[in-house]
C-alpha cells in the first residue's frame, strides 16, 4: 500500500478514536510543543480493553505493517494487528521463545518480506517470527550485552528499541540503560548487517542520555538519522519524555526536538501525578508518513496493566 494511503488511513483512525481536531505545522498552531514538534491528537480508546481474551495493553512497540495496518507489540508476548481507521484490534498472535516460554518483548520491525523482528529484554535476544508467530531465525548477540552474570547488561535494561535503517540492510537495537562499568549516561546501540537471509553483528554506537533517563525506543528517519525517545519516571512527580534526533554518521550527536512536558494537554487527564496530564509511560514509536521535511510520528504508552497508568496513542508532526 502506498505510504500516502497508509497515512490517510491512520489519520482517519485517530480522528475516529478521539474528538480532538488536527493541528497544522508546529510553529503555526496552538498544538505546538516546540518549533519542531506539534501534537495533533491523542486517543485512549484501547485503555483497559481486551481482545480475544487477551489484555490490550503493556504496549511497548509500534510498526506500520505491509497492508497499512498497525502492528502493536505487548511486552507480555502478544503481537496485535490494529485497524488503521479505528485502532480496533483485528488479530492477535502469541509469541514465545524456543522452549515455549513468554518473552519480555520490547522492540519491533516489520521486515520487507512481512516477517517480524522482535527483541526480548530477558537474555536479551532478537528473533525473526513468521506472521503466525513461528520462530524463523535468531540473531547473534555480543556476549557483553547479555544480562549479568553472563554479560554486563542490567536486568530489565537491555534491548528496548529496534529499527531498520533506510535500504533495509542495517538493523539497529538500542539498550535502555548503561552496561555495568560504563558511565550511567552511556547506552549502546548495536547494529547488524544483512547477509542473504540472515543478519550478522556489525558496528556499535555510543549514545549519551540526559541524566536519569533511558532509551525506550528508536526509529530511523528516511535520511538515515534516528529519532530517539528518552524517558524517566519520578515517583510523586511523573514521567519525563524527550524526543531527540541523533545522527550515527556524526558520533551520535543529538538535537533536542521537544520535551513532551511542553505540549498542550489537549484536555487529557492523568491517573497519577504528572507534570503534564498528557504524559504517561511512553514507550513505543513509529513513523507513519512524511510530507516534505515533516514526519508523521505515532507514539504509544505502556500502561503496565496498572490502574494508575493509561494506554494512550499520540499523533505528532515532527520537523526534521
Amino acid at each position: 500500500m502506498p505510504l500516502r494511503t497508509r497515512l490517510a488511513l491512520l489519520t482517519a483512525g485517530m480522528a475516529a478514536a478521539t474528538c480532538l481536531t488536527a493541528a497544522g505545522p508546529a510553529q503555526a498552531t496552538s498544538h505546538a510543543c516546540s518549533p519542531s514538534v506539534s501534537v495533533d491528537r491523542f486517543s485512549d480508546a484501547l485503555d483497559k480493553t481486551t481482545y480475544d481474551d487477551t489484555f490490550v495493553g503493556n504496549l511497548s512497540a509500534l510498526a506500520v505493517d505491509r497492508d497499512g495496518s498497525l502492528a502493536a507489540l505487548s511486552d507480555r508476548s502478544s503481537l496485535f494487528r490494529l485497524d488503521a481507521r479505528t485502532l480496533d484490534p483485528r488479530s492477535v498472535v502469541p509469541l514465545a521463545d524456543e522452549t515455549g516460554a513468554a518473552l519480555d518483548s520490547e522492540g519491533l520491525v516489520v521486515d520487507g518480506d512481512g516477517t517480524y523482528l522482535v527483541t526480548s529484554e530477558t537474555e536479551p535476544s532478537v528473533r525473526r517470527y513468521s506472521r503466525t508467530g513461528r520462530i524463523l531465525d535468531r540473531l547473534p548477540v555480543p556476549d557483553d550485552l547479555r544480562v549479568s552474570p553472563a554479560g554486563r547488561a542490567q536486568p530489565n535494561g537491555t534491548f528496548e528499541g529496534l529499527t531498520l535503517m533506510p535500504g533495509g540492510r542495517t538493523l539497529v537495537a538500542s539498550m535502555e540503560y548503561a552496561l555495568t562499568g560504563d558511565p550511567a549516561d552511556t547506552v549502546r546501540f548495536q547494529t547488524w548487517t544483512r547477509h542473504g537471509s540472515h543478519f550478522r553483528t556489525a558496528a556499535r554506537y555510543t549514545y549519551r542520555t540526559d541524566p536519569g533517563l533511558g532509551v525506550p525506543e528508536i526509529r530511523a528517519t528516511p535520511d538515515g538519522r534516528l529519532l530517539v525517545l528518552e524517558r524517566g519516571f519520578t515517583a510523586g512527580v511523573g514521567n519525563t519524555v524527550r524526543l531527540y534526533l541523533a545522527d550515527p554518521r556524526h558520533a551520535m550527536r543529538k538535537t533536542l526536538l521537544t520535551d513532551l512536558v511542553t505540549c498542550p494537554s489537549l484536555g487529557a487527564t492523568a491517573k497519577q501525578p504528572q507534570p503534564n496530564p498528557l504524559l504517561d509511560n511512553i514507550e513505543g514509536m513509529t513513523i507513519t508518513g512524511r510530507t516534505r521535511n515533516t514526519l508523521k510520528v505515532l507514539l504509544v504508552s505502556d500502561d503496565n496493566q496498572n490502574t494508575a497508568q493509561t494506554t494512550r496513542f499520540y499523533s505528532l508532526r515532527v520537523r526534521v
